[in-house]
């Protein structure tokens, strides 16, 4: 006998650090912890490389499945940041759009606090532990279409052309979550709207993926503009130019 299709059903992720609640839909048994980590990084807007998975106050390992940790349909698996140097201030910090308290958690070259870590750095040492700390901030802003977060971030020296491990920037996040006014700004400072990340997805095509046209369109219609300053792009040229600009779809 065929055997029959695995079935599909939905889990909630609390974010710990923020207390905000996203939906998963579309679980399977056979899902990795690793493969969800890398939707998390978009639906989320954390770079994998800081998410640590809890379910029923167990850690989950990555390599494991659903299955394996026995989550069931309408459970809820909890994400915390990792813990070290102040890190889930930071990601709390930046979800919140309080640039205030991001300016005293080490996101800009002359920061004068005293962080532990910090403090055990030379010089060209520190100037990488900001870069990575204003780049995480920055990523987090963006997804939560914090432009002002954002736009400050950006003018104390973060790069957005960093990446996530798996090659996200602040420009993809934002246009998966649909972040118009974040997407219009990191296009102005020189995002590029064409990178792609470690599975070829570049901003449009994630904004495709993820039903975000309106992420689509800023950027298209950014493009166009930075082409021919002060023409509004006709409807037909903007719909040939997504077509052009999606990349891989699947």
């Amino acid at each position: 006998m065929p055997s029959l299709p695995l079935q599909t059903f939905s889990v909630q992720l609390h974010l710990a650090e923020t207390n905000e609640i996203f939906s998963l839909p579309q679980c399977q048994n056979d899902l990795t912890l690793r493969k969800l980590k890398s939707h998390l990084e978009l639906l989320a807007g954390i770079p994998l490389h800081f998410q640590r998975l809890q379910y029923l106050d167990e850690d989950l390992p990555d390599e494991s499945t659903f299955e394996d940790n026995d989550i069931v349909p309408g459970g809820r698996i909890t994400m915390r940041i990792w813990r070290q140097d102040r890190w889930g201030h930071l990601v709390a910090a930046a979800a919140k759009g309080d640039t205030m308290k991001l300016a005293h958690l080490g996101v800009t070259a002359d920061f004068a606090g005293t962080m532990p870590y910090a403090e055990l750095l030379g010089p060209e040492q520190k100037k990488e532990w900001v870069a990575h700390r204003a780049f995480v901030a920055l990523f987090v802003a963006s997804h939560r279409g914090h432009v002002e977060t954002a736009k400050f971030l950006l003018r104390h020296g973060a790069d957005l052309h960093s990446k996530t491990p798996l090659g996200r920037t602040a420009l993809h996040v934002a246009a998966v979550a649909g972040q118009c006014g974040c997407i219009e700004l990191l296009l102005s400072y020189g995002a590029r709207a064409l990178g792609p990340d470690s599975e070829g997805q570049t901003a449009v095509s994630l904004a495709r993926l993820w039903g975000q046209k309106q992420s689509e369109r800023t950027i298209v219609r950014f493009q166009w503009r930075k082409r021919s300053p002060g023409a509004v792009p006709p409807s037909g040229a903007v719909n040939r130019a997504l077509q052009q600009m999606s990349g891989p779809t699947s």
